[in-house]
C-alpha cells in the first residue's frame, strides 16, 4: 500500500527495488473464499448477495482504502470476497491513472476477464478521468466518489446490465462497512482531490478539486478504529498538506485533534501521508511538533520530483528547490530521528543534462533512505504529453544512473547494537520474519510468532541491510509510565498535547524530547520508586512455614510499589517473553484492591491454620 505517487505495478519502483535476497513485505494472505460451485442457487444472478467477487486494486493507499470500503459493503450484503479469479462470479478492478504501466496492467486484466466471460465492474481513477476509453466500452464503471453504491452496481451487472456512475458532489461517508487488507492498519482518507495543476499528472482529472472531510468526522473515525484494534492509522490523500483549505481548517488542527485521541500507552501509531512542499511551508513548526509526538511516526513523504528549478517550473509544481530544502532542513533540525522520503521523475520533457546533474547533486546531498524513482510517462490529456520529449534511451539511462547512486547509500549504518521500540503489523513473505517499524518508520525484521502482530516491542538491532534492518526481541517488557510534562513544553506547543504526549520514561527514545523533559521528570519518578522500595523493605514478615508465604507478600508489595511509582490505580500489561525459540505469554493484571483482599485472605488462612493446629494439639494432650 503506497502513497499517491508511489505506485507499484510489477514489483517496487526503481528506487525501492529489492535484491533477490531481501525480504519483501506483504500482509498475511486471507483464507480463500468459500467454494460456490456446488450450489446452483448461489450462482443465480437473480438472488443478490449469493455470489463471489474477485477484487484487484492498483495504485495508491487512497485506492486501497476505497477497495476496503467496497469489500466491506459487499461482504455486509452477503457477497464472498475471493482472491481466486477463477472462483468468482464477477470481477471488480479498482484502477490507477497516475502512470502508464498501471493503466496497461488494467487493460490486460480487462482482456483476461472478457476471455473468461466474467461480468466486470471497473472502479477508480481510470474510468473517472478517462470515461471514454475504448477498453471501457460495454463495461460497468463506478467513480471514485460513488463507492458507497458498489452493491447496486454489482447487483445490476450480475443481471447483465451496464451501469455507469460517475457524477456526485458529496463525499462517501467514513463509517461505511470496511474489510481491511491488514486488520491492524486503517487507511483514513482525509480529503480527495488537490489544489495543484501539475502538467504531468492526471490524478486531478480523476479526483477533482480539493474536498476535505470535517475534523469531527475524522476524529470520530479514529475513535472507532482504535476500538476495533487498529494499531496504525495512515492519513491518506492526494496532498495531505492541502487538507482543510476548502472548509476553513488546516492540517495542524486536524493532527492535534487526532493525536489527542491516540492511546497514551502508544499502542496505536499515526502515519502522516504524502504532502507537497507548497502547503506545508507555512506550518513547518507545527508539523514538526506533531512529528515529535510519541504516537506519531517521525516520517514524512515530501516529493521534490526534480533538483532543477527550470524543470519544476515546467512541471508547474508551485515551489522551488530552495523551498524543498527549507522543508527538509527544518524537519531534520526539529524532529529527532526524522526520516524523509521523496520522489524523482527522470526525463521530464525539456530536462537537460545540467538539470539532471542538479537532481543528482540534491539526492547526494541529502542521501534519503527512500527515493521513489520514476521514468516520465506522458499521460493523455495532460499538458506534458504535448511537450517535446527526452529520447527514451536517455530517460532510461538517467533512471539507471540515479538508481545506482541511490543504492550506494547506507542510511542505516550505525544502528547495529542500538535498542529500538518497534510496532509490528505485518508478516514477511518468507514466512519467518515479522515486520515492524521504528518511530522513524525504519523497517525492522524480527523472528517472532504471529501472536506478536499488533504488538509493540523493544528490539536490539543485530544487522543492517540496504532496505531494512534485522533485530532481536528483548525479553524485558516495555514499561510505559504516565506523567504530565507540564513544566517542560517545547517551543510553540500544539494545543492538544504536551511535549511528551503525556508520557515519560528514562528511555530517551520513549520521551522523544529528552532535552526538555526527559531527565528531570523521569528521574523524579525513579526517585519516587526508590523511596517506595525503602518503605516496602521496612515491612518484615516472619514465616515459619518455609518462606513461601513471605515470598508471596514480597511479590504483592513489589506490585504495590510499581503502582505507586507509576501513579496509577490500575495497570494492565500484556508482555511476551522469549528464550531462544520458545515463547511464553505472560498476562498479568495488577489491581491494588485485589492485592489487599488477597493479602488479607492469606493472613486469615495463616491464622486459621495456627488456630487449628493449637486446637488439635490441645485435644491430643487432653486425650493422653
Amino acid at each position: 500500500m503506497e502513497d499517491i505517487e508511489d505506485v507499484v505495478v510489477a514489483g517496487a519502483p526503481p528506487g525501492l527495488r529489492l535484491p533477490l535476497t531481501a525480504v519483501v513485505v506483504k500482509p498475511k494472505k486471507k483464507p480463500r473464499a468459500r467454494s460456490i460451485r456446488g450450489d446452483p442457487l448461489s450462482r443465480n444472478p437473480l438472488i443478490p448477495g449469493t455470489q463471489a467477487i474477485y477484487m484487484k486494486t492498483f495504485g495508491c493507499s487512497h485506492n486501497q482504502s476505497d477497495s476496503e470500503y467496497m469489500a466491506g459493503q459487499l461482504s455486509a450484503f452477503g457477497y464472498a470476497i475471493t482472491d481466486e479469479p477463477e472462483e468468482a462470479d464477477l470481477w471488480l478492478i479498482n484502477t490507477c491513472t497516475v502512470k502508464s504501466p498501471s493503466q496497461s496492467a488494467m487493460t490486460t486484466l480487462i482482456s483476461k476477464c472478457k476471455d473468461a466471460k466474467k461480468p466486470l465492474v471497473v472502479a477508480g481513477c481510470v474510468p473517472q478521468g478517462s470515461r471514454d476509453l475504448k477498453e471501457l466500452e460495454g463495461i460497468s464503471i463506478i467513480g471514485v466518489q460513488q463507492i458507497d453504491r458498489v452493491v447496486e452496481v454489482v447487483e445490476e451487472t450480475l443481471k447483465g446490465h451496464e451501469v455507469r456512475l460517475l457524477t456526485r458532489k458529496t463525499l462517501p461517508a467514513l463509517d461505511l462497512p470496511k474489510v481491511r487488507k491488514n486488520k491492524f492498519i486503517e487507511i483514513l482518507p482525509i480529503n480527495v482531490g488537490c489544489l495543484g495543476a501539475c502538467t504531468y499528472c492526471k490524478t486531478k482529472h480523476a479526483r477533482g478539486h480539493l474536498g476535505s472531510y470535517t475534523v469531527n468526522s475524522l476524529v470520530e473515525r479514529v475513535r472507532t478504529v482504535i476500538s476495533e484494534g487498529v494499531r496504525e492509522i495512515w492519513l491518506s490523500s492526494e496532498d495531505t498538506g492541502a487538507y482543510g483549505r476548502d472548509i476553513g481548517a488546516n492540517l495542524p488542527s486536524l493532527l492535534n485533534a487526532i493525536t489527542a485521541e491516540l492511546p497514551s500507552d502508544r499502542s496505536t501509531m499515526l502515519r502522516i501521508g504524502m504532502t507537497n512542499p507548497p502547503f506545508i511551508l507555512e506550518h513547518l513548526k507545527e508539523i514538526a511538533n506533531v512529528l515529535r509526538h510519541p504516537c506519531v511516526y517521525s516520517f514524512l513523504h515530501v516529493p521534490v520530483q526534480s533538483g532543477s528549478n527550470a524543470v519544476l517550473t515546467a512541471m508547474n509544481r508551485e515551489y522551488t528547490v530552495s523551498d524543498f530544502r527549507t522543508v527538509a532542513d527544518t524537519l531534520n533540525e526539529l524532529v529527532p530521528g526524522m526520516q524523509i522520503a521523496t520522489d524523482i521523475i527522470c526525463g521530464f520533457p525539456g530536462e537537460t543534462d545540467e538539470d539532471f546533474a542538479e537532481t543528482i547533486n540534491l539526492i547526494k546531498e541529502y542521501q534519503f533512505a527512500q527515493v521513489h524513482i520514476s521514468q516520465f510517462y506522458p499521460r493523455p490529456g495532460t499538458p506534458a504529453a504535448r511537450m517535446k520529449k527526452v529520447p527514451s534511451t536517455e530517460v532510461k539511462k538517467r533512471s539507471r544512473e540515479l538508481t545506482a547512486i541511490f543504492e550506494s547509500f547506507t542510511p542505516y549504518q550505525g544502528l547495529e547494537g542500538k535498542i529500538e521500540r518497534i510496532w509490528i503489523t505485518e508478516i514477511a513473505t518468507d514466512g519467518i520474519h515479522l515486520v515492524g517499524h521504528t518511530k522513524g518508520y525504519i523497517q525492522v525484521l524480527v523472528v517472532a510468532p504471529d501472536s506478536m502482530l499488533g504488538v509493540s516491542a523493544n528490539v536490539k538491532i543485530t544487522s543492517v541491510g540496504r532496505w531494512s534492518v534485522f533485530g532481536e526481541l528483548i525479553e524485558e517488557p516495555i514499561q510505559v509510565k504516565e506523567s504530565t510534562c507540564e513544566e517542560h513544553r517545547v517551543e510553540e506547543p500544539s494545543p492538544s498535547f504536551d511535549c511528551c504526549g503525556g508520557l515519560c520514561s528514562k528511555d530517551v527514545e520513549a520521551c522523544q524530547c529528552a532535552d526538555n523533559c526527559g531527565e528531570r521528570v523521569c528521574n523524579t519518578e525513579l526517585e519516587a520508586a526508590s523511596a517506595s522500595i525503602a518503605v516496602d523493605a521496612a515491612v518484615v514478615v516472619k514465616d515459619p512455614s518455609g518462606g513461601k508465604f513471605a515470598s508471596t507478600i514480597r511479590s504483592m508489595l513489589l506490585r504495590r510499589r510499581n503502582l505507586r511509582s507509576s501513579e496509577r490505580e490500575t495497570v494492565g500489561s500484556h508482555t511476551t517473553k522469549f528464550s531462544g525459540n520458545r515463547q511464553r505469554r505472560v498476562i498479568t493484571g495488577k489491581l491494588a484492591t485485589l492485592d489487599w483482599i488477597l493479602l488479607s485472605g492469606m493472613f486469615a488462612s495463616f491464622l486459621t491454620a495456627i488456630a487449628l493446629l493449637a486446637l488439635l494439639s490441645s485435644e491430643i494432650l487432653s486425650s493422653s
